[in-house]
């Protein structure tokens, strides 16, 4: 048994000594091969490829599925991020064209109301959204901006795109927005171009109700919603999103801010109107001198 196994081991030895060489022959002899710069060689490389190359494409077949899966990937993700940089463009056009239908209503109003004065008073500050720190309410959101930047409770926000909230919670550094959305929010809001008025109501669902609506038969889907500035509440004219049919069949908002990816809030900074506490203040204003004392009127009678 011994004897077999050598005699086997002696045989295997040198048939693996020849494979191996006759293997670095061929591959020497095809690299001088290529290398001849000769026509008739040149014939020959050629007609060698055509005889052999076609025999392997089944070889290829791996290497070509990869570089094409590798291709898709790279288009994959050039698509996605065109997709996103179309997504930020769409925002801007959305917050544009938000804009651009602003400026012509006001356009249009103003020129059928000539002289009309606008307040100036109506800029904003902008603050970062961070994590809700828990409350109360159930959509609430906090701002990095408070009473040391010169914010008051009850002031409105927005995304730039569409009313958000209003500020309700208020701190020296921070501040707490209660959302539209919220079951506790209540505002009221004009529906356009129908003029009809009506109170948005959260429900704590992505698109508030829309209840006491003056007229529900001249309402469309689709319809402008915006505040209306009844009770001082919000500035009127601030976009709130369009009407839809809920699933309920009752009127719902569908709403124009992003309120899952609110990272920038701007809270706008509204003052309160002149109060008129005399009724006849207005038809009869008080005389710019000081009033005459009773002295001074009975010496007047006394001399006449």
């Amino acid at each position: 048994m011994a004897a077999d196994r050598n005699s086997q081991l002696d045989y295997a030895r040198p048939i693996r000594r020849i494979l191996i060489g006759g293997t670095v022959f061929l591959l020497m002899a095809l690299f001088v091969l290529w290398r001849i710069d000769s026509p008739r060689v040149e014939r020959f490389r050629a007609a060698l490829v055509d005889a052999v190359v076609p025999g392997f494409e089944w070889a290829l077949v791996p290497v070509t599925k990869t570089a094409r899966l590798i291709e898709g990937f790279q288009s994959y993700a050039r698509l996605a991020e065109q997709n996103q940089e179309l997504r930020r463009e769409l925002r801007q056009m959305m917050a544009w064209k938000e804009a651009a239908l602003q400026l012509e209503q006001e356009n249009a109003k103003l020129l059928d109301l000539n002289k009309v004065r606008l307040d100036p008073r109506l800029t904003h500050v902008t603050g970062v959204v961070l994590a809700d720190s828990g409350s109360p309410f159930r959509q609430s959101v906090l701002l990095n901006v408070g009473a040391r930047d010169g914010i008051v409770d009850g002031w409105a926000t927005t995304d730039g795109l569409g009313l958000v909230g209003r500020i309700s919670g208020l701190g020296k550094t921070t501040s707490r927005v209660i959302l539209l959305t919220d079951s506790n929010s209540r505002i009221p809001v004009t529906i356009q171009p129908s003029g009809q008025r009506a109170m948005l109501t959260g429900d704590n669902s992505a698109a508030p109700l829309l209840e006491f609506v003056e007229d529900p038969a001249q309402v469309r889907p689709g319809d402008r919603v915006v505040s209306s500035g009844d009770g001082g509440l919000f500035p009127a004219g601030l976009l709130v999103g369009h009407v839809a049919l809920g699933r309920d069949q009752r009127l719902r908002t569908r709403m124009a801010a992003e309120y899952d990816r609110l990272e920038f809030l701007r809270v706008l900074r509204s003052h309160a109107g002149e109060v008129i506490r005399d009724p006849g203040g207005l038809v009869a204003p008080a005389p710019f001198g000081p009033a005459p004392d009773a002295t001074t009127a009975a010496e007047d009678q006394g001399n006449d």
